[in-house]
């Protein structure tokens, strides 16, 4: 596997390779995310126990349906230049030979399905700036799961990346089910999620 090599984001203030820099040299506590989101390096804390818990709930479900050579990852990071973005998704899955080999990232459009669960206080980096970022690197499906939407959890699926934003597959409540379409094929009971 080569060396993933991307052209400057136009428009920000620093260029991509500068911003790649910071960010792997940001020393973070331990189980702090460090991103880059709309070209500012971002560091998250680490996420509760709910939050942690609705990822591996969401991973068991969703290895019962992902072909052998797929994977799921937590810490990995996924590489969005044209939106000046390295993203740490909550969950990311994709053919485990895209992951496989030296480094830390992998580009956008190698992603099949990306999980971001929102936390309070930074729960408009996924909602926004997130979801634009992924459209544009045309990731496949983006699954949402919002515990802090307007006091009532709900669970979106973005799809059909095109020209830079999502069309909105389905969104429901916590409590309500959600399908993933193939590859996947998963009705996913979103009732099994804690709710903070």
């Amino acid at each position: 596997m080569s060396a993933l090599t991307v052209d400057p984001a136009p428009g920000f203030g620093q260029d991509w390779d500068d911003l790649v820099r910071i960010w792997e040299e940001t020393d973070a506590p331990e189980g702090c995310k460090v991103e880059i989101i709309e070209g500012i390096v971002t560091v998250s804390p680490p996420p509760s126990k709910d939050h942690n818990t609705t990822a591996a709930l969401l991973q068991r479900r969703l290895y019962t349906v992902i072909p052998e050579d797929w994977e799921i990852y937590q810490t990995l990071g996924v590489s969005v230049p044209g939106r000046a973005g390295l993203y740490i998704p909550d969950l990311v899955v994709l053919p485990r030979t895209v992951a496989t080999g030296p480094g830390n990232r992998v580009p956008a459009e190698e992603v099949r399905l990306v999980v971001e669960i929102t936390s309070r206080a930074n729960a408009n980096h996924d909602r926004i700036g997130k979801t634009h970022g992924y459209a544009q690197a045309g990731v496949e499906l983006f699954l949402l799961l919002d515990p802090w939407h307007s006091g009532r959890p709900t669970a979106t699926l973005y799809g059909e990346p095109a020209g830079g934003t999502y069309r909105v597959l389905d969104t429901v409540e916590y409590g309500e089910k959600l399908t993933l379409p193939e590859p996947f094929g998963l009705e996913l009971d979103t009732g099994i999620f804690p709710v903070s």
